[in-house]
């Protein structure tokens, strides 16, 4: 099979052509129609490390099943996204044990799936017990590190953890982090923690490359410097994680944080079951009710002021950061393709070129910015196109 579009990076007319889920030919082109085809960017398919749920279905509820992950997949392909990380955030040990041996069996029972997971996220329990680093992370089940339950944790997910956040204060945490990291496969990253100078230091140190939605999972309130938010900032060893979607970060504050980490950050959903919903009133998991705004804001019905999570995909993310932060369309896209690839240590993604894996979003972006995906290839099969939703049972691949 093969495509046409501009590419995001050179503005180049290309021709891809893949076969047997590789790209086998890059080569010069141009389209029969050039009026249609001016509307079509070309891009790697877009990553995504941090997922929690999205449209209705949640990876993190009392029982996880594989069609929650089927129908997560399914609505990610819509928005552009090839490969992402489900991601099971603190629980006990039972929850989180189960959410894993479900996205597992997902992939086993599901090649497609399996093509779209690269790999589980799992953020917490060893995070802050602080509120406001903590987050919306249950205080209950919040603990220090414990590298047998993460390894329990592993045999479930048949080894498909390959991401884990933690915070560096917690006891035990630089022995652990060099662990993990030695069992194979896994990336450590830093997040919902209220660590010193010090501590962050160590944490890099033994290992830890990256930082989980930096400026949030933070108090509200904290010493101007130092603090462990410009710690990270200032940290070349880490690559920073971004929620782009206007509401996590103000505009000001994630233009300088972009500008802080140059070429060092990566833009990511953190999305919640709700994303991706008609706007409204929900009752969310833990039994409070949450509004979903037409803007994408999701906030508590209690107090507008705090947020109840993303409920934005990463297409949104892209177009955000550009508007916001004033980054250019190559920028954004490497945040969401070739970054998130090479910081994970996945040679094969992330990247137009002969040999890659044949992901790719075709896109359109209009003069005010808007994206629209228009196609999602998934190991050089189509699994989205606009205006043929059912593409992927035509296929016989559906989740």
């Amino acid at each position: 099979m093969s495509w046409i579009g501009r590419r995001y990076d050179t503005g180049e007319w290309v021709r891809i052509t893949a076969e047997n889920g590789v790209i086998q030919a890059i080569s010069p082109a141009r389209p029969a129609d050039e009026a249609q085809a001016d509307e079509t960017w070309l891009s790697p398919g877009w990553i995504d490390l941090q997922v929690n749920g999205f449209a209705g279905f949640d990876l993190n509820g009392d029982v996880t099943t594989e069609h929650d992950v089927a129908e997560v997949t399914r609505a990610l392909f819509r928005h552009g996204v090839t490969t992402y990380c489900p991601t099971v955030i603190t629980g006990s040990f039972a929850r989180m044990n189960q959410a894993c041996r479900a996205i597992h069996k997902a992939c086993e029972n599901n090649k497609l799936i399996a093509d779209a997971i690269a790999g589980i996220h799992v953020e917490g329990p060893y995070l802050s017990a602080e509120d406001g680093p903590r987050g919306a992370h249950d205080k209950v089940y919040i603990r220090d590190p414990d590298t047998a339950e993460f390894a329990a944790w592993q045999h479930s997910a048949g080894g498909r953890i390959v991401l884990c956040t933690v915070a560096p204060e917690r006891k035990g945490t630089e022995l652990f982090i060099k662990q993990v990291i030695a069992s194979g496969g896994v990336k450590v990253s830093i997040g919902h923690t209220m660590a010193n100078t010090e501590q962050l230091r160590a944490a890099v140190e033994s290992g830890a490359t990256l930082s989980t939605h930096l400026g949030n999972g933070a108090h509200p309130v904290m010493a101007r410097h130092p603090n462990y938010i410009w710690d990270q900032l200032a940290e070349d060893g880490l690559v920073a994680m971004f929620i782009a979607d206007g509401h996590h970060l103000s505009a000001s504050v994630l233009k300088s944080m972009i500008r802080a980490k140059r070429d060092r950050f990566i833009l990511v959903s953190d999305t919640v079951r709700f994303g991706g919903m008609p706007p409204g009133r929900y009752r969310s998991m833990i039994g409070q009710e949450v509004e979903l705004l037409t803007n994408g804001r999701l906030q508590t019905a209690a107090d507008p002021r705090i947020l109840a999570g993303s409920a934005q995909a990463l297409d949104h993310g892209i177009e955000t950061a550009i508007r916001l932060a004033g980054i250019s369309l190559r920028e954004a896209i490497d945040a969401v393709t070739s970054r998130p690839a090479e910081a994970m240590g996945w040679p094969s993604l992330g990247k137009l070129a002969v040999g890659a894996r044949a992901n790719l979003t075709l896109f359109a972006m209009d003069s005010s910015g808007s994206i629209q995906v228009q196609q999602t290839i998934v190991g050089g099969e189509p699994v989205w196109s606009k205006g043929r939703p059912q593409l992927q049972a035509e296929n016989g691949r559906q989740p």
